[in-house]
């Protein structure tokens, strides 16, 4: 039987990652352990909060070198998205490197709305992750800051420009939006991560 495992860390979301996998009938662990998340067949790193804060308990966990080390599929989720790269504008913050992408902050300007909350779409869906997701499907989005388009890129949303909804990198996949309060299709989308051989 496969086992999944959630990373714990100083960011908030991670019961609702753990709820939403119980409502698709999969028992995950919660843990900072080192060697549990090694074990694990499959790792979400899900999160909101501060970049800085959070990569300090990483490192103070040691989790900031484990992280880039693990080769089972990782899924990240919002802010373990953004720390799956390699800087963020939010407080200068060094991050863990996995893809060599750098985390902009949105501008407020022509009257933008800063953080974005709420449902967009995402579209160029270029994953499993993806499959039987509806393009423009609508997902719930909530963040201040964003990664680029890239080669990495496999799928994207608009605020009002083009950015990155989805990267991937080798056996680590990482999505901006939220699966776990994105209804059907998000549920589908956790199925395909923890279904599919990445």
């Amino acid at each position: 039987m496969s086992k999944t495992v959630i990373i714990k860390y100083n960011a908030g979301n991670i019961r609702s990652v753990l709820f939403a996998l119980e409502r698709i009938g999969v028992d995950a662990l919660v843990t900072d352990n080192p060697d549990e998340i090694r074990a694990a067949d499959r790792v979400i790193f899900p999160g909101v909060g501060e970049a800085s804060s959070a990569m300090a308990y990483l490192r103070e966990k040691g989790l900031d070198k484990l992280i880039p080390s693990l080769t089972q599929p990782v899924l990240g989720i919002c802010l373990g998205m953004q720390l799956m790269c390699q800087f963020s504008e939010e407080n200068n913050t060094e991050c863990l490197g996995i893809f060599p992408l750098t985390v902009k902050q949105f501008s407020e300007s022509n009257g933008l709305k800063v953080p974005q909350i709420g449902w967009n779409t995402i579209s160029l869906l270029e994953s499993p992750l993806f499959s039987l997701v509806t393009e423009s499907t609508y997902v719930y989005f909530v963040h201040g800051y964003f990664v680029p388009l890239s080669t990495y890129t496999i799928a994207s949303a608009s605020y009002p420009d083009a950015y990155s909804a989805a990267i991937r990198k080798d056996n680590f996949i990482a999505v901006q939006f939220h699966p776990e309060k994105s209804g059907d299709q998000g549920e589908q989308i956790l199925r395909n991560f923890l279904r599919s051989s990445f």
